[in-house]
């Protein structure tokens, strides 16, 4: 396997972290700020193994958790719960499908606040919500539905890439038995 993909989704994951936290004025614009994440552990899901899933999620939680004001452990538990399920039930997706990478991202993209927003009404912090809320939650899933498709065309181009190139397939099938001779 080829390490340099896994970098580079890491690189990724610390870029979209780094922008959703320092632009504030697109926050102040829109009411939330965008994130990437949900689409990437998607992405990480589908297309490698569950420790690098693992990893992504919780570097990208304590990434989020280090860059905001609410307790270690709220972002990368709905972020880790994701790649799970994903990882969990791989086989049974249409990776190579795009309305399934833009449901899979809208559906991580409206998990991931729903979860975080559940974890911040356990906590003793109080939660400011209301149908801005609503918004918010509509638009980040909207957000990560056309930015799962995008994820997954630039890492699939890194990885024709930067890859290890695909054996080629003789024509040949092993199944067969070929019979020389008059008969």
């Amino acid at each position: 396997m080829n390490w340099l993909p896994v970098l580079l989704l890491y690189v990724a994951v610390w870029l979209a972290i780094f922008v959703q936290t320092q632009f504030p004025t697109l926050t102040e614009w829109l009411g939330l700020a965008p994130s990437l994440v949900p689409a990437l552990i998607v992405h990480a899901a589908l297309t490698h193994s569950s420790l690098v899933t693992l990893g992504l999620a919780v570097v990208a939680g304590l990434g989020l958790d280090s860059l905001s004001p609410m307790k270690l452990g709220i972002h990368y538990l709905p972020l880790l719960a994701l790649g799970m399920a994903i990882q969990a039930r791989q086989h049974l997706i249409l990776r190579d499908q795009t309305y399934a990478r833009i449901f899979l991202g809208l559906a991580a993209g409206t998990f991931v606040p729903l979860a975080t927003l559940l974890l911040l009404t356990i906590t003793d912090r109080p939660v400011l919500s209301g149908w801005v809320t609503g918004w918010q939650l509509v638009f980040s899933g909207l957000f990560n539905a056309m930015a799962c498709p995008v994820c997954f065309a630039i890492f699939d181009w890194l990885e024709r890439v930067l890859g290890d190139p695909r054996p080629v397939e003789s024509s040949f099938r092993p199944d067969r038995q070929i019979k020389r001779g008059r008969n």
